[in-house]
């Protein structure tokens, strides 16, 4: 798909884990970042469960579901902080 594709994937993905985690996004930047982590925590995980996601709608699911992950640990590590 290239780095375009892993992008815009990456954007979706990260918009959609905002809106689904109650508004835990960080700008589009951030949410393009969240979601490109989440693809890798994504493509990580749901193996390890017996799951797989491919083509690009996969890849969307997979990147949010990953993202999702992510921004909740990153929840926990702000609320241990403060």
């Amino acid at each position: 798909m290239g780095w375009i594709g892993a992008i815009v994937i990456g954007a979706v993905a990260g918009w959609l884990a905002g809106i689904l985690m109650k508004g835990r996004g960080f700008g589009l930047l951030g949410n393009i970042v969240v979601g490109i982590l989440g693809g890798f925590v994504g493509g990580f995980v749901l193996p390890m469960v017996g799951l797989q996601a491919t083509g690009l709608i996969g890849g969307i699911i997979n990147g949010t579901i990953g993202a999702v992950v992510l921004l909740f640990v990153i929840g926990l590590l702000k609320k241990k902080k403060a």
